[in-house]
């Protein structure tokens, strides 16, 4: 794997991007800013922006209720995000989604859900339209630990390995299921060992590690575009913050598994990375943060000068009642 500095740094950027964006919407959601809930992506920005970093424009992908990050990994615009949390008439869903249902097909960003597995089955169907379309596209099926569980990621994953579809199942394993432990109800330990059960590779990577992340999915890209099937990916990782942004949840996790966490945190080891190897310096580092800043300040901006969807607009986009 041969990274330029360019690319390092853009990786850099883009994961600082997610953090600045989501410690800022939840400071605001805790402030009555924000309406709905927010499930912050803090910890685990190495997953999305690895992956991310290997795919093209047109290739698809499908997050989950923990999704900003995705969003912004595949390059949707933050304003427009911005104004979706605020529940905004300029925000990608015409602020009526809200923040587990942003989407931007024109980026391949075709949605968050606020069910859990349920956007797995989704981009499967994307994964079998790109195969029949036959233009080298692949589909990215983003999903926690608590998704492996589930129906359909068996069901969609066996469909994919018997038709050989062009597809990464990336499993965000954070240790935890909101508050139950993946300890507890993965009886064989790594999400990755599934894979075996439908004849395709199952790949563990440290999900901290955003150059280990972008390897992997590299090369189930390469895998996919040749025809060869998908690949399950299960990055280990860990989320910062409680499962949601409420005030006043209880975490059960213990406070030195957090900090130990915390102290291996992707965006730090990256920066430092780059700096031993002379591609980034103290001041660099800081100008970037501060241009983030500007560029998240700027999108609550706008996401304030907009509009409330009008309420004769409710129906509207309503495909089924």
């Amino acid at each position: 794997m041969t990274l330029t500095a360019e690319k390092q740094l853009e990786m850099l950027r883009s994961m600082q991007t997610i953090r600045r964006f989501e410690e800022r919407a939840s400071d605001d959601y805790r402030a009555g800013a924000i309406y709905g809930v927010v499930h912050c992506y803090i910890g685990e920005e190495a997953v999305a922006v690895g992956v991310c970093a290997a795919l093209n424009l047109d290739d698809q992908i499908i997050s989950t209720h923990r999704g900003h990050g995705h969003c912004i990994a595949k390059g949707a615009d933050l304003k427009r995000m911005m104004a979706e949390l605020y529940g905004r008439r300029t925000g990608y869903c015409k602020g009526k989604g809200g923040s587990m249902h942003i989407a931007d097909f024109s980026i391949g960003m075709l949605g968050a859900n606020g069910i859990v597995a349920g956007g797995i089955p989704i981009v499967t169907g994307a994964g079998l339209a790109a195969q029949l379309e036959g233009k080298g596209r692949v589909a990215v099926s983003f999903f926690g630990d608590g998704a492996s569980a589930a129906g359909p990621f068996h069901e969609s994953i066996n469909i994919a390995a018997t038709w050989k579809l062009p597809m990464l199942y990336v499993c965000e394993n954070n240790l935890y299921a909101a508050t139950t432990a993946a300890a507890d109800t993965l009886a064989l330990g790594d999400v990755a060992a599934r894979a075996a059960g439908y004849g395709i590779p199952g790949v563990i990577v440290d999900g901290n590690d955003v150059l280990a992340v972008y390897e992997a999915a590299e090369a189930a890209v390469a895998r996919a575009r040749a025809g060869e099937g998908p690949t399950l990916i299960e990055c280990k990782t860990y989320r910062w913050r409680t499962h949601t942004e409420r005030p006043g949840q209880t975490d059960p996790r213990p406070a030195e598994e957090i900090e130990a966490w915390r102290q291996k945190g992707p965006i730090k080891r990256l920066a430092t990375h780059l700096m031993a190897q002379g591609l980034l310096s103290e001041k660099a580092w800081q100008k970037m943060d501060e241009e983030i800043l500007a560029a998240v300040e700027e999108a609550v901006k706008f996401a304030l000068d907009s509009p409330f969807p009008d309420p004769e607009t409710a129906v509207e986009d309503v495909f089924a009642e």
